[in-house]
């Protein structure tokens, strides 16, 4: 399951995370398996059988590597984090959700080289959250989704959470 919601109340139903691995698409790793077949090739005239086991541990390695490294979107304590950054939600603004033209429009064209990106290919939803802290120098997080809708809405709901009094 590529998104999930962790339940901080069962009872009331509230919840008060978010994470998406966004792993790669599925030509990236046909693309991947396709390494396979080249490294078994190469091999083919030593040994057919060597040749075999090769290109299935290529092919299973380079699949692997792509998964394992693809980065994890989170919102969790109060903080955003998106691969190996974070941030806590109080500095952020407002969340805006693109998809369609309006996203190819916010990755391209309307891409402020100021803001940090996370952006993946294959991957059509863009979320775009402006930074408030005057002292950091990014203007906002641009953050590929393909819920872009949930993490909008989980940093809200973080937003909301941490700045709630508690009792």
């Amino acid at each position: 399951m590529q998104n999930s919601m962790r339940h901080a109340d069962a009872r009331s139903g509230r919840t008060d995370g978010y994470r998406e691995r966004l792993g790669p698409s599925l030509w990236i790793l046909v693309a991947a398996a396709v390494a396979a077949p080249m490294a078994a090739l190469v091999l083919t005239p030593i040994d057919t059988t060597i040749a075999l086991v090769v290109g299935i541990c290529v092919g299973v390695l380079l699949i692997a590597l792509l998964i394992a490294a693809a980065p994890v979107v989170e919102v969790r304590d109060g903080e955003l984090r998106a691969g190996r950054a974070h941030i806590g939600v109080e500095f952020l603004g407002a969340p805006v959700v693109h998809v369609g033209d309006d996203a190819r429009h916010a990755r391209g064209a309307g891409l402020d080289p100021r803001s940090w990106h996370l952006i993946r290919g294959g991957i059509d939803g863009l979320v775009v959250i402006p930074v408030t802290d005057v002292d950091d120098p990014t203007t906002a997080w641009v953050i590929s989704s393909r819920t872009p809708d949930r993490l909008s809405a989980a940093v809200r709901r973080a937003q909301i959470t941490r700045s709630t009094p508690r009792r």
